[in-house]
């Protein structure tokens, strides 16, 4: 008589698999079509354990994004080096985000391609990035309160998704094409200064 096999236990994280899960079934199969029980399954988490988590796959984006953003906050510098450029800065924070999403770079393709049919989805990754972009000019040490820390926010999303196009084409190993499509966009913002960013440098810190 054939053994039973014994049933696979669960992930330790399942909120982190279910967002792996989805990502490779998007790199694999695209975005659109893709329902919450394919990622539950593919990840090994009974659906009504995963809807717990994630109702919809909107939350599993958003949860993902907030993923990517406290990765890029634990790659930040513990003080602003006073001697960079605010471009300086965020160019080496925005280019820590492409790091953090490089393992996941086909899966975000696949998003990023079947938005336009998803206005929900859409409208939740617009309001998802004037978010990340805030954290970023704040992590570059440019204020980003208020609405023109709004404003900053969306001229540098403007920049980011330009870059990104980019990256999603970026096959090389040092991301040249990337690295240069974003300092293009923070280049010409700079030409702005006072909009994106005030002109004049933070004070540096006192000496312990």
């Amino acid at each position: 008589m054939a053994r039973k096999a014994k049933p696979k236990a669960p992930p330790a994280n399942p909120d982190a698999a279910l967002i792996a899960a989805a990502m490779a079934l998007a790199a694999s199969r695209g975005w659109r079509g893709l329902a919450m029980a394919d990622i539950a399954a593919e990840a090994g988490i009974p659906l009504a354990d995963a809807l717990r988590i994630f109702p919809d796959r909107n939350r599993l984006l958003s949860a993902f994004r907030k993923c990517i953003d406290a990765d890029v906050m634990a790659g930040a510098a513990a003080r602003l080096d006073a001697e960079e450029t605010p471009r300086d800065r965020l160019f080496d924070v925005l280019m820590r985000r492409f790091d953090a999403l490089a393992p996941h770079k086909r899966g975000i393709g696949a998003v990023l391609s079947a938005l336009p049919g998803e206005p929900s989805a859409a409208l939740c990754h617009g309001l998802g990035l004037l978010a990340s972009m805030r954290l970023s000019l704040e992590l570059a040490g440019i204020p980003a309160a208020g609405l023109s820390g709004r404003l900053k926010a969306k001229g540098l999303a403007a920049i980011y998704a330009n870059a990104l196009r980019a990256w999603l084409k970026d096959d090389t190993p040092d991301m040249a094409p990337t690295m240069a499509a974003l300092d293009r966009g923070l280049m010409q913002a700079e030409r702005l200064a006072g909009v994106l960013w005030p002109t004049s440098q933070p004070e540096p810190a006192p000496e312990a």
